[in-house]
């Protein structure tokens, strides 16, 4: 079950996409919203949340979220060649988004719940294919994970974590699989998906 943790209060970054603990997620800065939200967390040392969108955009009026998100934690910066803030973001704990509001300037600010980190467990070896997988993703489109500890392979947290992120999952499986608080039924669910992405 999620941790009854305090509750907190964090800046919202709702996006298209689902950050997952552990994961790296590339995002480019332009909206003074998010500019402000970038410096406040520089400035104090502290994450922000991201949410997948369940209604509205990523630009233009605050986005709903969805209830279940991941904490970012900044740990680089760049400037791009259109001139526009780039930030690297790395995936932490995830979180109960409880009620949010809206500042004046739209940003968007919930208050969360945390959940625990997931116990390490085995990879059981009727799982044993996935790592396999993983494997082969990570040489061909996750070259960020290419020097990963060979220990972490047999993490299930960590694995059903990457399958889920590089995988060409919709975006409603993605958040199915992060709200997932039983790793070994995420590996479950990533193996019965599989049988899609199999060639004819």
């Amino acid at each position: 079950m999620a941790a009854q943790l305090p509750s907190t209060e964090i800046p919202l970054f709702p996006l298209n996409t689902v950050l997952f603990p552990g994961g790296q997620l590339q995002l480019r800065i332009f909206e003074p919203r998010y500019l402000d939200l970038v410096r406040e967390c520089t400035r104090t040392g502290s994450s922000f949340g991201v949410c997948q969108i369940l209604e509205g955009h990523e630009a233009g009026a605050p986005a709903t979220p969805a209830a279940v998100g991941t904490l970012a934690r900044i740990v680089d910066f760049s400037y791009r060649e259109d001139g526009l803030l780039g930030i690297t973001t790395e995936g932490g704990s995830r979180f109960r988004v409880v009620r949010t509001r809206v500042r004046s300037d739209g940003l968007l600010r919930g208050e969360v719940e945390p959940w625990l980190d997931e116990e390490t467990q085995q990879v059981p070896v009727e799982f044993a294919l996935l790592q396999t997988i993983l494997e082969r993703l990570i040489e061909t489109i996750g070259p960020q994970w290419r020097n990963a500890e060979r220990s972490l392979y047999d993490d299930a947290s960590w694995l059903g974590f990457r399958l889920a992120e590089l995988l060409p999952l919709a975006g409603e499986e993605q958040q199915q699989l992060l709200e997932m608080i039983d790793p070994l039924q995420r590996l479950a669910a990533v193996r019965d998906i599989l049988p899609r992405f199999q060639k004819a």
